[in-house]
């Protein structure tokens, strides 16, 4: 795998790193004088890397305000459902002309209500597999058991006037085994009330981007950093590495 790759560069004493053929090998302190945008091919030992564990350079990209986000952990997520957990369903939001709701109260000590929200298409609700819902008092392994399900899964909890989605440290959008969250900066969330523009139409497709746009949420999208030191006894050059 890539971590052990690193970790046998590293004890190399030369590892080609570029793969320019066609260009001569530059020494790193001709680069370091050099001004930018250029293209070498060079051949340098592999210092160090940062972070040393690969999970670690899985970050969330803004694109529009360039910021740099960790993904947030299980536990946050489970912390911020929690709170949610304690605010209690407002029956009077309960299945409306674009939803239908059903609430249940769990069987363990806490008996939590539960309640799912299932958007509707034709004043249907639609196949499991197109469909999607919005659930509030759910726990992570309850919600990850529905994405296995539905389509599409959106967390979300009641106020006086509409449903409304979580704090964004919490992924507004679940689709399979992904998380989508939002940017803090650049995100306006809207009521949720906004989807029913999207079930009105003829094929709702519940696409991420189509969902966001809708709820005024900006987009994270996931990238992979990391940063590499490089030495060739001439000088020392530090590389980052920056993908989708």
């Amino acid at each position: 795998d890539l971590e052990s790759h690193l970790q046998s560069c590293r004890q190399l004493s030369v590892t080609v790193l570029t793969d320019h053929q066609d260009l001569n090998n530059t020494e790193l302190k001709t680069i370091l004088k050099s001004t930018a945008p250029q293209q070498y091919r060079i051949k340098a030992k592999l210092r160090n890397y940062k972070p040393q564990k690969l999970y670690q350079s899985v970050k969330l990209h803004c694109s529009k305000c360039n910021s740099l986000w960790e993904v947030p952990s299980g536990d946050d997520f489970d912390s911020i459902l929690r709170v949610s957990a304690a605010i209690a369903p407002n029956l009077e939001l309960h299945n409306t002309s674009w939803y239908d709701s059903v609430t249940w109260t769990t069987q363990d000590q806490k008996q939590r209500k539960i309640t799912i929200h299932f958007v509707k298409h034709d004043e249907m609700v639609q196949q499991p597999e197109d469909a999607l819902i919005m659930i509030e008092g759910g726990t992570p392994k309850e919600i990850w058991k529905l994405t296995k399900r539905f389509k599409c899964v959106i967390p979300v909890r009641s106020t006086e006037d509409d449903l409304e989605l979580l704090d964004l440290s919490a992924p507004f959008l679940l689709q399979g085994n992904i998380k989508y969250f939002g940017c803090k900066h650049c995100s306006t969330p809207k009521p949720v009330k906004n989807l029913s523009s999207i079930a009105a139409e003829q094929q709702p497709s519940w696409e991420p981007t189509e969902i966001a746009k809708v709820l005024g949420i900006e987009p994270l999208q996931y990238v992979f950093i990391m940063n590499f030191t490089l030495v060739d006894g001439t000088g020392t050059l530090d590389a980052y590495l920056f993908d989708y």
